[in-house]
Order: structure tokens, then sequence, then C-alpha cells
């Protein structure tokens, strides 16, 4: 991977942090310092008690190993905890933009990737980039300056030596910049197959109650055992590489450290050296161990960095279709009140060359009700979210308020436009959250007229803790009908010029839908609404009437006309039954 990509990242999300990464490249470079300078007051005690020199200078040389020795320690704590600080605040503002990113990413990405998979490359990614955030750049420079220092003070000892040691280092980060490359590929590996596995027991376990209804928990037991021996396998070829390094690196320190310690014993024995001065050269010969082995370990968690950033970077490279466009001309027009809608002649499909809209067009006043009807898969429901703009239209033009929803910034068409499905998403939060979708400018006095309006008023009074009451995601203790009425509760609260209801009470017993009937008349009344239905009684209110067959409008016109006309398809269903022939 490309070096400015490394840089890029490091730039971003820790050139906010730069006076705490200042202050770790400072504890860092103090503790090389300290490293380099304690052998030197070792020698210097030996060759002072070997020639019987003054016990204060031992004394004191004594005193200053112990003391250095201390500040040592206590810069490697101070260390430990600024690059940590600075590793989850680098990954905690990466975990944010990702999780932002995927949320801006269109449905098809969505639909392609499970929650379980993304979660892995969000948090699981991430983690493996905290030490590359908090340290890599930094010990790799810090051990390679302390390589580089210990290797000059070998040099100013013997210059045989020094050249010797300096050939031994090349070999081993030679060797150690040659595995890398082998397992950043195994390591991407590895990390995928752990995405798969999550995004597989994220889906199962969501749908528990189906398998086990079904009798399939044999067959799940076996997709995630043959998931985990995926995953184990390839984990397995990256950590038996990485272990290999290990192994070969401590091989070459071995091999290093027995030449050093026969150099010194050569230079002592022929009189070239002190005791002190051949301690110095085996003492540093053994230091050269720990940057080298920091350095190779700094090089595997590269790897697993890599193969993060590179799964990260694919991520941030997608971009959504449907977007704020800079080229497309502003919309002037003002978003206030009920809505108009418009389609003209708008066709869309999900995959290339298989449309589920061709050709659609009809045009809804503000302020008036259009009731859309067709059997399934007719494309109902593809046209509120073409609405919301989930998706663009393949071809034709979507008008609100006589402007090209294209120039509409994102932020305020879904402000003005609310819609209720049959599927009511809680979330684990407060009631109040879970109504005002987290947006603190809603106080309660307004959440509370409004359960009132809509008839919640007896349940929000048996809540233990009133608007504080924690919910559950899965909506346990909320009946079909109570959700289905939180939902409606959170577009009173957005309150919106359009409201589009997608057969948002097909699954109601016929007393709740009396009750939810008038929440219905309340949600609609001076809004422009699009309600999509099953249910005679749902479309009864419809100002006009849309039948959709195919993906296709076989038939458009006010309610009253068309039930009036015998020649309509609307008249024929309600003669023989709405559920029946749209079922």
């Amino acid at each position: 991977m490309p070096l400015k990509k490394y840089g890029e990242l490091l730039a971003k999300y820790l050139g906010t942090q730069w006076p705490r990464v200042a202050l770790l490249t400072v504890l860092l470079l103090g503790s090389i310092g300290l490293q380099l300078a304690n052998p030197q007051v070792i020698r210097y005690f030996i060759d002072t008690a070997q020639s019987h020199g003054a016990q204060s200078s031992l004394l004191m040389a004594a005193v200053l190993f112990v003391a250095i020795a201390l500040v040592s320690q206590a810069a490697k704590l101070a260390t430990n905890y600024a690059a940590a600080s600075i590793g989850w605040t680098a990954t905690n503002a990466l975990r944010a933009d990702l999780t932002l990113h995927c949320l801006q990413l269109d449905m098809p990405f969505h639909k392609q990737h499970t929650p379980g998979e993304l979660i892995e490359r969000i948090d699981g990614d991430v983690t493996a980039l905290s030490n590359f955030f908090s340290q890599f750049t930094i010990r790799v420079m810090g051990n390679a300056l302390l390589v580089v220092g210990i290797l000059a003070l070998l040099f100013r000892e013997d210059v045989r030596v020094g050249a010797g040691l300096t050939l031994y280092v090349l070999i081993t980060l030679l060797f150690l910049a040659a595995m890398q490359r082998l397992a950043v590929p195994r390591w991407a590996a590895g990390r995928q197959a752990s995405a798969e596995l999550f995004g597989f027991m994220e889906e199962r376990i969501s749908g528990t109650e189906d398998i086990r209804a079904s009798g399939a928990e044999p067959y799940v037991l076996n997709r995630l055992y043959r998931l985990m021996r995926a995953w184990l396998e390839k984990r397995r070829a990256a950590n038996v590489l990485s272990v290999l390094v290990v192994s070969l690196t401590n091989l070459l320190y071995v091999v290093g450290y027995a030449i050093g310690l026969a150099v010194g014993v050569y230079l002592y024995t022929q009189g070239a050296a002190t005791i002190g001065t051949a301690y110095i050269i085996v003492y540093y010969i053994g230091r050269l161990s720990t940057p080298v082995q920091n350095i190779r370990s700094e090089v595997q968690d590269l790897s697993q960095a890599t193969a993060s950033i590179q799964r990260i970077n694919e991520l941030l490279e997608l971009k959504p279709q449907v977007q704020d466009k800079s080229n497309q001309p502003k919309v002037q027009v003002a978003l206030t009140g009920p809505l108009s809608v418009e389609l003209q002649n708008v066709s869309f499909g999900y995959e290339d060359n298989d449309n589920v809209l061709n050709d659609v067009s009809f045009q809804l006043q503000p302020g008036k009700v259009l009731g859309v009807l067709g059997r399934t898969g007719s494309g109902k429901t593809t046209i509120t979210r073409l609405l919301f703009r989930l998706y663009d239209p393949a071809s034709g033009i979507i008008r609100l308020n006589g402007a090209d929803m294209r120039g509409i910034a994102l932020t305020e068409l879904r402000e003005r436009v609310g819609m209720v499905t049959q599927d009511v998403q809680l979330f684990q939060a407060t009631v109040r959250d879970n109504l005002t979708f987290f947006d603190r400018r809603i106080g309660d006095a307004q959440i509370e007229a409004v359960l009132q309006a809509l008839g919640l008023w007896d349940w929000f009074l048996s809540l233990p803790n009133g608007l504080d009451t924690e919910l559950a995601a899965s909506g346990q203790g909320l009946s079909a009908g109570e959700a289905q009425l939180l939902a409606f509760t959170r577009v009173f609260l957005k309150d919106p010029g359009l409201v589009i209801l997608d057969e948002a009470s097909s699954r109601l017993d016929p007393a709740t839908e009396t009750l939810l009937e008038r929440a219905v008349g309340q949600l609609l009344a001076h809004r422009t609404g699009i309600v999509i239905a099953h249910r005679l009684r749902t479309v009864q209110r419809a100002d006009d009437i849309l039948i959709l067959e195919n993906g296709r409008v076989v038939e458009y016109g006010s309610r009253e006309g068309l039930a009036c006309d015998p020649d309509s398809r609307f008249y024929h269903l309600l003669q023989t039954g709405l559920e029946e022939v749209l079922a």
C-alpha cells in the first residue's frame, strides 16, 4: 500500500492530538537516551572497581545507575499511558467516521452486507489500528534511533565490531520487510473470514424464532462450523507466519549475541579492551535485540494494520449514488406546509435491466391524500423509497412543491417527509429518545400532548419512569398497536409536509386498527398523504387512487369518480373485496 495512505490516516486522526503526540515523542526519545546512558555508568563502575578507585566514586555511580533506572521506568509508564490515550482517541474518531459513512451509503450496500459484518469492519478492523495510531511511527523511529545509537557506540569502541553488527542488523531488517509483505494478504483474509463469521452469527441470532420453528438448528450449526473452520485456517496461516518471524528473529539474535560474546572475550584476552569495555560491547550487542525485536513486533502489527487499513479504505472509497451534488441547481422554493408531489415518467430498477417501475406519472396536490393499490411486487413501496431519495430514479423526474427533488438538500428533504411502515424499529433507549430520535430540541410537554392526542396516554401513565423509561430494542412489553402508535408519534413530532403510510395497519387486529385510524386522521390533517394499503377501509379517506400493476400505472383518478365508474378497476375492487384481489 502506498506510504501516502498511511500518512493521510495518521495526519487526519493524530493532527488534532499534536500536543500529546509531541509529549509522547519526548518521552520515547528520553527513554532511548536513558537506555544508552546506563551501560556507560556500569562500565565506569566496573573499570573503577578493577583499578581500586575511590569508594565515593563507586557509590556515586551506583546511585546514578539506580536514579537513571527509576527515571527510565517512570518514562516507560508515562509513555504507555500517553500511547494508549492517543490510540483510543484516534480509533474512536475513526469508528465514528466509519459509522456515519456506512449510514450514508445507499440501500444496495446494506442489502449486500449484514450488520454483523459491518460491526466487525467498523470495530474489529479499527481496533487493529490502535497501536498503529498510538506508537507505530514513533516507536519504529525511536527503536531505529536506538539501533543507530548502539551501533555508533560500538563503532567508537571497535570499528570491526560496529561493521559486523551493522551487517547483522541490515540482514534482520531485510528479513522482516520480506515477511511483512507475505503477512499482509494473510491477515486481510483472516479479517474477512472474521467479518463473515460475525455476519452469519448476527443474522441467525436475530432469526432464532424462525430457525427453531422450522427445525433448522442442524443446518445453522453446520454452516457455523464451516465458517469457523475457514476462519481458523486463515487465521492459522497468518499466525504461523508470525510465529515463524518471531522464531527466526530470535535465532538471529542468539547468533548475534554469541558473536558479541566471542568478540568481547577476544578483545579482552588480546588486551585490546578492559573488562568494562568488553562488558559494554557484549551489553550493547545484547541490547540490539530489544529494538530489533520491537521493530519486528511493530512490523507484525503493521501487517495486521495494513490489512485493516486496506479494508477501511475500501469502505471509505465507496460513495453513495444518492447524495447532495454540487453541480445540481439548488432549490429556491421553501418546503413548508403541505407538499405537492409529482412523478413524471419515472422508471427504476434495483437491478440492471430489471425495472420495478416503468414510466410512472401522477400529480398529487398539496393537502390531498393518494391511495396506492396493487399486488405485492407491483412497485408500491419502491415509490416511497424514491420519495425519500433512498434511491434515485433511473429516468424521469420527481418534484416536491414543483422543485426537482435532486436539487433539495437530503437533510431538508427527509425533515419534510415522514413515513410509517408496518415494521417499527425501536432502539435500546428511553421512550423520549425513541420518539424524538435523540433530538433534544423537542420538549417533554410537546411529546405528552401528542401522546394524549393519539390515545397513548393510559399506556404512558403505566410507565414506571415516564419518558425516562427504557425500552428494549425488540419492543418487548409493547403490543403491535402501541409500537405502531409510537411510530405515528415520531411523525407527529417531526411535523412533515408529506406523510407516507406504507401498509401501517396491515398486521393489527380490528380494535387496534380502529384506534389507529383515528391517529391516521389526525396525522393527515393539513398534510399531503400517500397511503399504501391492502384494505379498503384504509383508502376510504383518499382523495385520489393510483393502481399499479407490474410497475406500471393502470389506473389513476379521483376516488369518488373511480368508485362510480363501473368500468374502473377500483370499482371492481370495491365490488369483489379489496383484500382478495390484492393479496
